[in-house]
């Protein structure tokens, strides 16, 4: 078993993974358990990293840009006139759009 190569910030070793691995009940080849180990060690440091910056005047936040309503108000409006939105449909049956049948039916 081979030890991650991190720089300073906190480790994991090979012998924590396996004992995650077996608690989770995860079967781990030696190529993956040290896989593992590289890779939750360079989380484990970029943790470390995040930790490092001072963040005591930063609000805590749920997403980075906030929300705007994109959508217009909501007004009442003249209706368009039935027969010129009629007249501009490809088919009109009983003065109203005829579609394509969706579920099988018979046209």
């Amino acid at each position: 078993m081979s030890e991650p190569n991190t720089q300073d910030g906190p480790s994991i070793t090979e012998a924590e993974v396996a004992k995650v691995a077996k608690l989770a009940r995860l079967s781990l080849s030696s190529e993956e358990l040290d896989r593992f180990t590289h890779q939750l060690a360079d989380i484990l440091g970029h943790a470390a990293d995040m930790e490092a910056f001072d963040l005591d005047d930063v609000e805590p936040m749920a997403r980075p840009i906030p929300l705007a309503n994109v959508m217009r108000a909501d007004e009442p409006a003249t209706p368009l006139d039935r027969a010129e939105v009629l007249a501009s449909a490809p088919v009109v049956e009983d003065h109203q759009f005829r579609v394509p049948p969706s579920f099988g039916e018979e046209s």
